[in-house]
């Protein structure tokens, strides 16, 4: 072991660039990247869903405060039956 690390360290060892895949993917390490794809997606819609909520949350609180603040009276705005 340590005589690959003074290799390494001395820049002697030849490979892959870091991040680059070394030939095919074994069936496993493919059904891992499908999965953490999928995952992903799955997260970024549950983030743009719970978004969604909150939004709609607030405008429920808006519409329940402007509705409270509407005058029980319909004529005292002039709009009334006639």
């Amino acid at each position: 072991m340590s005589e690959w690390r003074r290799a390494r360290d001395a820049g002697l060892l030849q490979g892959e660039p870091a991040g680059e895949t070394v030939g095919r993917p074994s069936v496993e390490q493919a059904e891992i990247a499908r999965l953490r794809r999928e995952l992903a997606r799955t997260q970024s819609r549950l983030a743009r869903t719970e978004t969604a909520l909150v939004i709609m949350g607030e405008a429920r609180e808006l519409l329940e405060e402007i509705s409270r603040s509407e005058p029980d009276d319909p004529d005292v705005c002039g709009l009334g039956r006639r």
